[in-house]
């Protein structure tokens, strides 16, 4: 559960930590200035007056940020920029100064790859403002470059496992959609995953992220369940500086961040009601506004939204918007319970094992026969999810081998729960056994409000209303 953090307002603002900026300028007192207004600002910088200085001191030191000037003694600040791309094949964000201002400079530098562009002579409040501004944009592309790298090895092995009909089913309907996208330039209509709570549903997403034309893009997986309920606007659409308080500086938005990639929003029905018809709008104008600004920006992201709830029971009770549900439910996957999928239950329980194996370095796993019965009578109400924390428990307390019924801990899961509230029964009335089903879902999930309104089938502000009328 997020809890608040205050943290003491001090006069002297905290930069990124450590991060080394090579100053590139052949007039000692101006460079001289810079280093002294960096230092101030918390940053170490080195001085280079000129090309051959500067190469040695970039292939020592490899710094986070460059500020370059485009006339040096020994050659153009030009030819250094594009060693810097192209023989160095560094990511270095760069500053470009020039006191003759031409254009071409100006465009010639930017098609290197520079970040910014100032004229001399330059105000040095304005130029610690543009490098806070670059370094924060230059660290946002780094995160972004390591998580589509990270999302893209993690998706060479996912795959939506099984053998029934229901599942082969939705295998091809994702190759659909996937080649739905490769055949045309335009934005590919919104996709809703709807399913139980531990169906699979973001394994469903990142399917969907694999066989597109958008594989090699960035891919944002936002849990509106788990976003602070104050920040959440922020969160998504992003701010500028002074929108609101500890608004120190703007920051780009989770929707801004996934860029032509794809922003799948996992939980779309705990979506406060004031944010939906910002976010229908955005899908309708592909347009959005950070909060604090009327600047439009253009959104390119496809979107994906997922949810375990009853849509059309939230929309009866005024929870959901109707014309955002038939934004978002262009085309609909629905992913069938655990329970439901014939004996894809121990096709996915060797996998689990197996998995666990190969993590952790431990003997094969086989199941007894008991213990494969078990696992395919078992109701599975946390599905997927639910078993392979189970086996994947399972085989590290056996340590491999052959793993017996009682290993799984399953006869005793469903009955115990049952008996815990029949012996209860002549006793409760409507408030008791509500106050029992809250206190028994809060435990189970350690006190996340969240997951334990998703369980009960409620919304937060909801549960929040019956905690505070039970006293919890």
């Amino acid at each position: 559960m997020k809890q608040d953090i205050h943290i003491p307002v001090t006069s002297m603002k905290v930069p990124v930590l450590e991060k080394q900026i090579l100053i590139v300028e052949d007039e000692n007192v101006f460079a001289k200035a810079v280093q002294k207004q960096l230092a101030r600002s918390g940053y170490k910088s080195q001085i280079a007056g000129n090309l051959k200085t500067a190469v040695e001191m970039f292939q020592k030191s490899s710094p986070d940020m460059i500020l370059l000037d485009m006339r040096l003694p020994d050659g153009s600040g030009l030819d250094f920029l594009s060693d810097i791309r192209n023989k160095y094949n560094s990511n270095a964000a760069v500053l470009v100064m020039s006191a003759y201002g031409e254009l071409e400079d100006a465009v010639s530098a930017m098609k290197l790859g520079a970040s910014d562009y100032l004229k001399k002579p330059v105000d040095l409040n304005e130029l610690i403002v543009n490098v806070e501004k670059v370094l924060d944009k230059s660290e946002l592309t780094r995160k972004l470059t390591y998580s589509t790298k990270r999302e893209q090895h993690a998706a060479e092995g996912v795959d939506f496992l099984g053998e029934c009909q229901a599942v082969i089913a939705i295998r091809e309907q994702v190759k659909q959609i996937g080649r739905l996208t490769q055949t045309s330039d335009s934005i590919p209509p919104t996709v809703l995953i709807l399913g139980e709570t531990g169906t699979g549903k973001d394994v469903v997403a990142k399917l969907l992220h694999a066989n597109s034309s958008r594989k090699d893009k960035p891919y944002v997986h936002v849990d509106c369940a788990s976003l602070p309920k104050d920040l959440i606007e922020a969160e998504l659409f992003g701010h500028e500086k002074g929108a609101f308080t500890n608004a120190h500086v703007a920051r780009t938005g989770l929707i801004e961040a996934a860029e032509d990639g794809i922003l799948f929003l996992d939980e779309i029905g705990e979506l406060p009601p004031g944010l939906q018809s910002k976010l229908l709008s955005v899908l309708e104008r592909r347009i959005l506004r950070r909060v604090g600004t009327t600047q439009e920006r253009p959104v390119a992201a496809w979107f994906i939204a997922a949810t375990n709830r009853n849509i059309n029971e939230l929309i009866n009770r005024g929870e959901f918007r109707s014309d955002l549900y038939y934004r978002i439910n262009v085309l609909s996957i629905e992913l069938p319970p655990l329970r439901e999928r014939n004996n894809d239950s121990m096709i996915l329980a060797q996998y689990f094992a197996t998995q666990t194996v190969k993590r952790y370095g431990l003997k094969n796993v086989t199941f007894s026969k008991t213990a494969e019965q078990a696992i395919r009578n078992y109701s599975w109400p946390g599905n997927v999810r639910e078993m392979k924390h189970l086996i994947e428990r399972a085989v590290l307390l056996t340590g491999g081998g052959e793993l017996a019924v009682d290993s799984l801990s399953l006869s005793s899961r469903p009955s115990a729960a049952v008996s815990e509230i029949n012996e209860k029964l002549d006793d409760l009335t409507l408030s008791s056994a509500e106050l029992m089903l809250i206190k028994q879902a809060l435990e189970r999930t350690g006190r996340n409000v969240s997951k334990a309104a998703r369980e009960l089938g409620v919304t937060r502000m909801a549960l929040r209303y019956r905690m505070k009328k039970y006293d919890l």
